[in-house]
């Protein structure tokens, strides 16, 4: 029994290690495409409007196609699911740098998200198993994972755009390399099957009640995230007069808090709780936002900033993992809070620009700060009641409640 026990806990060690790899390996391709839009936008020969159109379509991708990753799972068990879902996403990454126009950038762009969408809810949902059955909190550090993928590639990209490459030979180049590296990483997650009597999840179908709550949480913390991301230079070089290398170090400073409290976030969780880190996160947040509508001059407004990144870093990690114990059918649930946060992170930049347009930035801001407070008012939707059960399950040599058998 001894023996079995400590084979278990080494296993459940290297699926942690292997599954926050993928993580890492689904960011890097996000990073490598980012560095590579204006020379795609070049090759296509798109304007600022058309590009801006085109990249509406990996999120409306996503949200198509998010819900069939469960059908998917369930029919060819969470390992082979994953593997093939996330090397159609590593290969989607060569592309859009092939696309002739802006029809077929859209196009391109809308497969590309697909593939994004459901190798994502695919890789949470093993994530959330492998936390279950730890028995403690490891989604931050995950999506902290993803982060540092997303930088990595970023930097790679950042060379291959200084020297002049040919977007389409770093994007193969880069595409095999992350597909024979996700590979590899998948060998070590957990083989999570449904079981025999166990009906099979729909391809399609609207989010569960619950997911729809968890999902207004998480849509509060990406919107305060995507405006920051996107409108912070913006936001120090029009309201306070910065200088445009100040305004660009604001945005990195941003991405980099947010990777960094992700990292560290597992252990703040399972010492308060994810109520309570998401209701002070939501306190500091608000802090911030109010840092950034009031401030008299670029630092205060750059501190601001990096409270709302600080406090909204651990919410859509913790969203996820609330989702797939808030009902039998893990996937469908994250699948319904990830389409909510995709379509957030799609309005967010637009929205502020509106209302901007409409008012000014400080307003856009201002409901920012809202949102931000809204963390506070609804952090009790992300109460955990399965990850106990699902631990003492495991240490009983049972599997847990929310998922088939472990192959």
């Amino acid at each position: 029994m001894a023996a079995e026990t400590v084979f278990s806990t080494e296993r459940l060690r290297r699926a942690r290690f292997a599954v926050a790899a993928v993580f890492c390996v689904h960011g890097a391709v996000t990073g490598s495409f980012a560095t590579r839009i204006p020379w795609i936008q070049e090759h296509a020969g798109v304007s600022a409007g058309q590009l801006g159109l085109a990249l509406a379509f990996p999120a409306l991708g996503a949200s198509l196609a998010m819900p069939l990753a469960g059908a998917i799972s369930h029919r060819f068990g969470a390992r082979t699911a994953l593997r093939g879902l996330l090397a159609l996403w590593t290969l989607s990454l060569t592309l859009p740098s092939l696309a002739p126009n802006v029809w077929g950038l859209c196009g391109v762009l809308f497969v590309y998200g697909a593939t994004a969408g459901m190798s994502d809810v695919a890789m949470n949902a093993l994530g959330v198993e492998t936390e279950n059955r730890l028995g403690k909190s490891i989604m931050s550090s995950l999506h902290g994972m993803w982060s540092v993928g997303a930088l990595l590639g970023s930097a790679a990209g950042t060379v291959a755009a200084h020297i002049g490459a040919d977007a389409r030979v770093h994007h193969l180049i880069a595409a095999l390399a992350l597909t024979a590296l996700g590979l590899a990483c998948c060998q070590g997650v957990l083989d999570v099957r449904g079981t025999p009597d166990e009906e099979a999840p729909p391809r399609f179908s609207l989010p569960p009640a619950s997911a729809l709550v968890i999902g207004a949480i998480g849509f509060c913390a990406v919107f305060a995230e995507g405006a920051s991301l996107d409108w912070s230079a913006v936001y120090l070089q029009d309201e306070l007069g910065s200088s445009a290398g100040l305004a660009a170090a604001s945005t990195t400073a941003f991405a980099l808090t947010m990777a960094v409290a992700r990292l560290v976030g597992d252990r703040v969780v399972d010492r308060f709780g994810a109520v309570r880190t998401v209701r002070v996160g939501g306190a500091v947040a608000t802090l911030g936002g109010l840092m950034v509508v009031l401030a008299p001059h670029a630092a205060v407004a750059m501190a601001g900033f990096g409270l709302i990144g600080l406090g909204v870093a651990v919410v859509v990690p913790l969203a996820f993992a609330a989702a797939a114990r808030s009902g039998p059918n893990p996937s469908q649930a994250i699948a319904g809070v990830a389409t909510i946060t995709y379509t957030s992170g799609l309005i967010a930049p637009s929205a502020i620009g509106g209302i901007a347009d409409a008012t000014s930035l400080l307003f856009s801001f201002g409901l920012v700060t809202l949102l931000a407070l809204g963390l506070v008012l609804g952090a009790g939707v992300l109460r955990p009641g399965a990850r106990a059960a699902a631990a003492s399950a495991h240490a009983d040599g049972a599997p847990a409640k929310s998922s088939g058998p472990v192959a």
